[in-house]
C-alpha cells in the first residue's frame, strides 16, 4: 500500500500536531529503523511513501486540522481534500486534543481522532487510541505481563486525579459552559462538551467502591493532573508508581479525563490488566473488528452507581484459567491492535 502526504505542509514549530503515523518517518537524519521500531512500534517496511499523489493507495494530511485552523490556514487543507477528491483519492486527517474542531464534511474524508461522542459522530469519524510507549519495556526491562493469580476478593487500582469538592465540580462546569458558548458564537472552532465535572465523576466513582465489601481498592488519590509534574516526567518517582499501581492491581478504574477519552484504558491494556471502564459515550478503537466487552468491565455511565456489582459479577464468571488467560489476551491485544503500527494496519487495511 503506496502512502502519499503533502511534505509542503509540514511545520516543525508544530510538531506535536503532526499527523500521528508520520511522526516515525519524519525524523532527524541518523535516526534508525530500530528506534522506530522500539520507540512507535512501526517500521519502514510497514509504510510504502510514495512522492506522486495519483500512485497513492491512501492520502494523509500532514497535519492535524486544529494546526491549519491555529494558523489560519483551512483554506488550505480544504483546498487539499479537494484536490484529492477530483482524482477519486480518499484523505486521512487528524483531530488532535481533548476536544477537537468542527471540520466541514467532505465524502473523501476520513476523520480519526482520540476524542469526542460516539453518538456524534458522523460516518467519516474513526476512533484512535493514545499512543504510549510500551510500559513493560520501559520500566520493567521485561517483554512478560506480571501475571496476577486469581483472588476471590478481587484488586482494583487506580492512581490519578480525584476531586470530590463540589466548589471544584462548579469551577470546572463553569470553565466548559464558556468554552462552549465561545463555540456556539462562532469564537472558536473547538467541538462543545458534554456539561460535566471528570474529577468530581472519578472521585464519586472511586469513593462508591471503597465502600464495597466484595472487593480490595488499591488507590493513590492526586490533587493535580500527573501529581503536578511538568519536567522529566517520564522518569519522575510518581510516574513509577502509577505503573506499579496497575502491576499491582486486578482490575483499573478508567474513566474520562478532560477529553472523553482514557489514555489510562491504554495504559492498563498494555500491563495486561483489565479496565474497568466507564462508558460517557467513548469512541473505542476498532470497534468494527475488537468486541471490547469481552476485554473490559463495561460500565455505562448511567449504571455508574453499581460499578462495584459490575465487577464482581465479571469477576466471579472467570474461572481462574480464564483470569490469568484474560490478562494475556489484553497486552497481546494492545501489541498487536491498539498500538500504532497495529491500528493503523487494521485500520488501512479495512480501506
Amino acid at each position: 500500500m503506496k502512502l502519499y502526504y503533502p511534505k509542503s505542509h509540514y511545520n516543525k514549530a508544530d510538531r506535536g500536531l503532526l499527523f500521528p503515523l508520520l511522526k516515525p518517518f519524519i525524523k532527524a537524519e541518523g535516526f534508525t529503523d530500530a528506534q522506530r521500531i522500539a520507540t512507535y512500534g512501526v517500521s519502514e517496511k510497514d509504510i510504502d511513501f510514495t512522492d506522486h499523489l495519483q500512485m497513492a493507495n491512501v492520502v494523509i494530511l500532514t497535519m492535524a486540522w486544529n494546526y491549519y485552523v491555529k494558523t489560519k490556514q483551512e483554506k488550505l487543507a480544504i483546498a487539499f481534500v479537494e484536490e484529492c477528491a477530483a482524482s477519486s483519492k480518499k484523505v486521512i486527517a487528524f483531530n488532535a486534543g481533548d476536544f477537537g474542531v468542527r471540520i466541514p464534511y467532505f465524502e473523501n474524508l476520513m476523520i480519526l481522532r482520540p476524542s469526542g461522542y460516539k453518538s456524534k459522530y458522523t460516518a467519516n469519524e474513526y476512533a484512535l487510541p493514545s499512543f504510549i510507549a510500551d510500559p513493560l519495556k520501559k520500566y520493567y526491562q521485561t517483554d512478560e505481563v506480571f501475571v496476577r493469580p486469581y483472588l476471590s476478593k478481587p484488586v482494583l487500582g487506580f492512581c490519578g486525579q480525584a476531586n470530590p469538592s463540589s466548589l471544584n465540580a462548579i469551577k470546572e462546569k463553569g470553565s466548559t459552559v464558556l468554552r462552549n458558548l465561545k463555540a456556539y458564537l462562532g469564537i472558536s472552532k473547538n467541538e462543545p462538551q458534554q456539561l460535566l465535572s471528570t474529577s468530581y465523576l472519578r472521585a464519586s466513582i472511586l469513593n462508591n467502591l471503597q465502600k464495597s465489601s466484595t472487593l480490595k481498592t488499591n488507590f493513590i488519590f492526586r490533587k493535580k493532573y500527573r501529581a503536578g509534574v511538568t519536567h522529566d516526567k517520564d522518569s519522575h518517582q510518581t510516574t513509577l508508581e502509577f505503573y506499579d499501581n496497575l502491576r499491582d492491581s486486578d482490575y483499573v478504574v478508567c474513566v474520562r479525563g478532560a477529553g472523553n477519552f482514557s489514555v489510562r484504558f491504554y495504559e492498563t491494556l498494555a500491563m495486561g490488566r483489565i479496565p474497568v471502564f466507564i462508558n460517557t459515550d467513548s469512541p473505542l478503537p476498532l470497534d468494527n473488528l475488537i468486541d471490547w466487552k469481552k476485554h473490559v468491565v463495561w460500565v455505562d455511565y448511567k449504571e455508574r452507581a453499581q460499578v462495584a456489582q459490575k465487577v464482581k459479577e465479571f469477576h466471579e464468571a472467570l474461572s481462574k484459567n480464564d483470569f490469568i488467560d484474560l490478562q494475556l489476551v489484553n497486552r497481546n491485544l494492545w501489541q498487536e491492535k491498539v498500538t500504532m503500527g497495529g491500528v493503523f494496519k487494521n485500520f488501512l487495511n479495512d480501506r
